[in-house]
Order: C-alpha cells, then structure tokens, then sequence
C-alpha cells in the first residue's frame, strides 16, 4: 500500500472513490475518519474494541476483494489497526 495513502484511523481503509470521510457534528468534514465509521461528530459502529472492528471488517474486506481470504484479512488488520488514532489510545 502507499505510504502516502490517507487511511481511516478507526477502520484503515484508504480514502478515495469508494471511501468518503466522516463529517463532525458541525456537518464539516473530518480529517480522520471515513463516512462508515464517524458521522455527525460520533462513531456509528457498535465496535468499542479493535477485536470487534476486525471482526466487524474481515468479512467485508474480503468481499470488497481487499485480501483473499478472512485469515489474510484479519493478520494484515491486527498489523494494520492497532496503531491507528482511534485505537492507539485505547
């Protein structure tokens, strides 16, 4: 992945075409976060743990065909997760 890419700092996935930000609860947009995962200023998933984001994620991103299968899925997101803003601080 380029390391210049922007990623989500709740799900890791790249913005662009298919991966708008969230908005603050101004209605501006946040920098920092995709529209799946922050809305209005609050997160919208029900995941309060990384485990739960992986969870809640793998599938989806081997549906979208992001990695071949959900055991490939889920290392390179335990890799990929942890760090991230939302996360970092829990």
């Amino acid at each position: 992945m380029d390391n210049n890419m922007q990623l989500c700092q709740s799900c890791g996935g790249p913005f662009g075409d298919d991966l708008s930000h969230g908005t603050n609860g101004d209605g501006s947009q946040n920098g920092d976060y995709c529209c799946y995962c922050y809305e209005n200023g609050a997160f919208k998933d029900e995941c309060k743990t990384v485990e739960e984001m992986i969870d809640y994620c793998a599938p989806l991103y081997v549906e979208a065909e992001m990695f071949p299968d959900e055991a490939a899925a889920r290392k390179a997101m335990w890799e990929q997760l942890p760090p991230l803003k939302r996360w970092k601080a829990a």
